[in-house]
């Protein structure tokens, strides 16, 4: 049986998981050379956006049947079209690419824009409303686990990682080498997030992948007050100290900056901005968070 990959978050997994064909995101190298992204590609794609069409010219996903890339992320979006003119073009091969739109205006049109998402992806697959109620049971299933499990703090100081999703734990280990807990997701995380409960046993279980999806509003896509969420987030998690971390390539995230360090400073939260960083963390990030939480120590 033929696999499904995703690229981005906000791909409602219910779906995936109700194909059971779901093999997971793809994975990106940090350290790879990527000479045919690079001579495809525009300076402001991200090092993972890089890694993937990579490895996709180098057929190392050829064994999927699909890979699904979500609207709710620039570089996600603009992957999947580069993908589909370079396939049509013959220059490369591979799984057929498929785009998951994500829409949270607080409008019933975006509702249901969402919904026919949904019943789009779900025919694709070739998915009715029953196997749909079991992805959901099986998803929340996992989500109850993960909700039991809660976050762990090693320390009693807790710092808030914000920002751009970094690659993997580099920076989380920096902040835990300076004895404090760090908080926050990684890129993976993000791509794994199957949010928040969605209802079960209500006979229609598209409405019921939309509606959740149209109600959380965290993300590029989503219209919330950011610098609100971030004060009560790092509120929540008793954070005294934050990162706000954006690479290079971040255009999006970028412009909240000001406003949540603003709210953080003000509810007492130390804060250290770091801006147009590498993705990979080789530009002393680390030394450079290890020292302003020893500092708040000192």
């Amino acid at each position: 049986m033929t696999k499904i990959a995703t690229v981005g978050a906000d791909i409602p997994l219910d779906i995936l998981n109700a194909s059971a064909r779901f093999a997971g995101p793809l994975s990106w190298s940090l350290d790879r050379a990527t000479p045919k992204a690079d001579a495809w590609l525009e300076s402001k794609f991200t090092p993972w956006a890089r890694s993937i069409l990579q490895d996709w010219a180098d057929g190392q996903f050829d064994a999927l049947a699909q890979v699904i890339f979500s609207r709710s992320d620039d570089n996600s979006q603009r992957l999947y079209y580069y993908i589909c003119e370079l396939r049509a073009r013959g220059l490369v091969s591979g799984p057929e690419p498929l785009i998951f739109d994500v829409a949270r205006l607080q409008r019933t049109s975006s509702r249901d824009h969402l919904a026919a998402q949904v019943r789009k992806l779900a025919d694709r697959l070739g998915l009715d409303d029953k196997d749909l109620e079991r992805g959901i049971a099986a998803t929340n299933a996992d989500r109850r686990i993960l909700a039991a499990k809660g976050e762990k703090h090693a320390n009693d100081q807790v710092c808030l990682l914000a920002g751009t999703a970094p690659p993997d734990r580099r920076l989380h280990k920096a902040v835990e080498m300076a004895g404090w807990s760090p908080s926050g997701a990684t890129l993976a995380d993000l791509w794994r997030d199957a949010g928040p409960i969605v209802e079960e046993g209500t006979g229609h279980p598209v409405e019921a992948i939309a509606s959740q999806l149209h109600a959380t509003q965290v993300g590029p896509r989503g219209f919330y007050d950011s610098a609100a969420r971030i004060r009560q987030h790092a509120t929540d998690i008793d954070a005294s100290a934050a990162v706000l971390w954006y690479t290079e390539e971040e255009e999006a995230l970028v412009w909240h900056l000001p406003a949540q360090r603003r709210a953080l400073e003000q509810a007492g939260v130390a804060v250290l901005t770091l801006t147009r960083r590498d993705w990979a963390a080789r530009d002393g990030a680390a030394e450079e968070i290890m020292n302003f939480l020893e500092d708040l120590n000192a």
